[in-house]
């Protein structure tokens, strides 16, 4: 008996793996019911000449993965596109992991990485096209944003990663900068007042990444001083139970809502090939990110990019803890 359940797992954990990745006619099958499903939402409003356009990006990457089509069909439309990095993602220790071939990194390494990842985003920008004036590094600490909004909003915070309590890197927006929630809140008013923003796109407080939640917690925060809540769109990048599916570089399928934003109201932004292949540009200046997480970050090049007029689901929904 206990041999047959063994089997029985095995079996299981083989074809929940084929599922994941989804080849061949799973891929095909799945693609299908995506365009389907997410061929029945409403269009979102596209970009339009004199628009000033604000993402807020947790970490180095994430102005790709949730708007990088967008991105680019703004520019193209005359708008002006503003990108604000919270952190530099000094944080992700995986990811030095790998690149140090195993070598656990100290906080120097990872003060490095930070540095490397602002490059990198830098690099990013410029493939969609985004002048270089227009970028914005906050330089707070990654894994700690949560901690700034809840429990560090005037008493300094020091990253376990960095060993740093304030914004050291060079470029940042505010040098010196104590690790504080007021802080952080301070520097995205006066960015919002330099800007002027009509549209942000900012995390869903939906997404599964403290960062993420803290970011749009933050950017309400900020949006609601001014009254101004009616121009933010919300986008998810952890959207929870291995989505997007399948994992690698689809751009002939769909990205369909995300299992945590379930019941959000979601709007579809289709884009064109050549807006595909300029966010796809910009996912590989992540080079970093690209060498540990590429199956997933390249599942966000489709044919749409999803963005939720609301925060939370509506009454009467009941989404994924």
């Amino acid at each position: 008996m206990p041999r047959r359940s063994n089997y029985a797992l095995a079996l299981f954990l083989l074809a929940l793996a084929l599922w994941i990745n989804a080849p061949g006619i799973t891929q095909y099958l799945y693609g299908w019911w995506g365009r389907a499903h997410v061929g029945r939402l409403p269009g979102a409003r596209p970009p339009r000449a004199g628009e000033h356009i604000l993402v807020l990006s947790p970490h180095p990457d994430d102005e790709t993965l949730c708007c990088g089509g967008f991105i680019n069909r703004a520019l193209n439309a005359g708008a002006e596109v503003y990108i604000v990095w919270m952190t530099s993602g000094d944080g992700f220790e995986m990811d030095e992991l790998v690149l140090k071939h195993g070598r656990r990194p100290g906080p120097d390494d990872l003060r490095a990485l930070g540095e490397k990842r602002m490059r990198e985003a830098r690099a990013a920008a410029a493939k969609l096209g985004v002048p270089p004036d227009h970028l914005f590094f906050l330089g707070y600490p990654d894994r700690g944003l949560r901690h700034l909004f809840l429990e560090n909003f005037y008493v300094p915070y020091r990253s376990p990663f960095t060993r740093l309590d304030k914004v050291a890197y060079p470029g940042a927006f505010d040098p010196g900068a104590p690790y504080t929630g007021e802080s952080l809140e301070r520097d995205l008013e006066a960015i919002f007042s330099r800007v002027r923003p009509t549209r942000v796109l900012l995390p869903s407080p939906r997404d599964a990444h403290p960062d993420h939640q803290a970011t749009s917690y933050f950017g309400q925060r900020v949006a609601g001083h001014s009254r101004q809540m009616g121009m933010l769109r919300y986008w998810i990048v952890h959207g929870g139970l291995e989505w997007p599916l399948p994992k690698g570089y689809h751009p002939q399928l769909a990205l369909e809502p995300p299992p945590r934003g379930k019941g959000l109201a979601w709007r579809r932004f289709s884009l064109e090939a050549e807006e595909e292949t300029g966010k796809h540009a910009a996912m590989l200046a992540h080079k970093s990110q690209m060498a540990v997480l590429s199956r997933f970050m390249l599942a966000f090049v489709r044919t749409n990019e999803l963005f939720s007029r609301t925060p939370f689901p509506a009454a009467g929904t009941y989404p994924l803890p």
